[in-house]
């Protein structure tokens, strides 16, 4: 079949016109019951449907007129058409042709060329004809131009089906984009609100240590620790502010914004909502740097949401410290029966995947086995920011004369 595909089409034509052509010129040199010239007869039994053979493809309607005049002008002077092979599968083919290859009202005109050439070669015939000789072939013929008819309505059809396929395909990838931009801004109004905090809290502390230094040391050293730390993290986070920022977004949010230690009014909402929701802390949290703190907050509350919308059944939350990394885990059970729930009807997946590879992480989402869904990220605890200056940072004279 590939190597059919790949011959060019006019050879293909050609070898059909040579075919039909040289057996309509045999059966007219062969046949008992000639009428007038052989040679007449061959010519116009051999042009006809090799020239209508040639041209099917690309003219159908001349193709189908070429036949059905050879045939008549057989049928009127010459041998009898029936008696020259070959023009009977012309009945077959170029009714079809205009079928499938002929547009609109243009395509009704095989019909009532079909029944007259049918006509001509039944009162041609030389043992006479019966009723049938006029309708049977005639029906193979309406029947070949209906087939050609469903198939150009079906490729028609499955163009459209295509191109709206395409253009859906198009319209999903805009949409993800428009959510990804959209998430995007939302996470740097958010990250505005970090940023400014940390700042404010070191110029307080810087203040405050510059004006206790002399008479309390020990109190100044640690605020400058506090500044330290707290500059550590103002710098990871404006490291993944940039090229997040778009000019005129609208001014940030005042609110303060939620961190885990705020996933308990976070689930007993979720639970009177009608979702139950259990939850397993293991390790110390401590203190988060705040953008991870934000990112892990909207991630169990997406996925909640996500599990209340979908009917979850229940959820379990289970939230890990281990060493460097932050592992959330949100589980539903569902009703048994799994559920897509990836980009349909929002965009809560591909903001969750935008806000935690926006501070260096990675989630996974899926269906659970049986039926529900889970939602896991990885959030590393320390920036590649925040780990360059703890390198290059120098050490505490206390700590190396210990």
């Amino acid at each position: 079949m590939r190597a059919l595909r790949r011959v060019d089409p006019r050879v293909f034509d050609w070898a059909l016109a040579l075919l039909f052509a040289g057996w309509a010129t045999i059966s007219a040199y062969t046949t008992d019951h000639l009428v007038g010239p052989a040679w007449l007869t061959a010519l116009v039994a051999g042009g006809s449907s090799g020239a209508a053979a040639y041209v099917r493809r690309t003219r159908p309607l001349t193709a189908i007129t070429i036949w059905s005049a050879g045939v008549i002008v057989l049928a009127a002077w010459l041998t009898s058409p029936e008696e020259i092979g070959g023009l009977f599968f012309g009945l077959l083919l170029f009714p079809f042709m205009v079928g499938a290859n002929v547009a609109g009202a243009r395509a009704l005109v095989a019909p009532p060329i079909v029944a007259v050439t049918v006509a001509a070669v039944a009162l041609s015939s030389v043992n006479g004809y019966v009723t049938g000789d006029l309708i049977f072939p005639t029906i193979f013929g309406v029947l070949m131009w209906l087939a050609g008819r469903v198939v150009r309505s079906r490729a028609e059809l499955t163009a459209e089906l295509h191109e709206a396929a395409q253009v859906a395909h198009e319209q999903r990838e805009a949409d993800a984009v428009r959510a990804v931009a959209e998430e995007r801004r939302r996470i740097a109004r958010e990250m505005h609100d970090v940023v400014a905090h940390s700042v404010s809290t070191m110029v307080i502390q810087a203040g405050g240590a510059r004006r206790i230094l002399a008479r309390d040391p020990q109190r100044a050293i640690e605020a400058a620790a506090l500044i330290e730390r707290t500059g550590r993290e103002a710098l990871s986070e404006m490291r993944h502010l940039l090229g997040v920022l778009h000019a005129g977004d609208e001014a940030a949010a005042l609110a303060p914004q939620p961190t885990l230690h705020e996933l308990g009014a976070l689930i007993e909402r979720s639970r009177a909502a009608g979702l139950p929701v259990e939850l397993d802390v293991a390790g110390e949290l401590g203190e988060l740097p705040a953008g991870v703190d934000l990112a892990a907050y909207r991630v169990v509350q997406e996925a909640l949401t996500n599990a209340l919308k979908h009917g979850g059944g229940h959820a379990e939350v289970r939230v890990d410290h281990v060493g460097d990394e932050l592992l959330l885990t949100v589980s539903d059970h569902g009703d048994g029966t799994p559920r897509p729930r990836a980009e349909s009807g929002g965009h809560g997946l591909v903001g969750m995947r935008e806000r935690v590879r926006v501070i260096g992480g990675d989630l996974r989402a899926g269906p659970r086995p049986g039926g529900g869904f889970e939602v896991e990220a990885r959030l590393p605890l320390q920036g590649e920011a925040e780990a360059a200056l703890a390198a290059a940072a120098p050490r505490d004279p206390l700590e190396a004369n210990a």
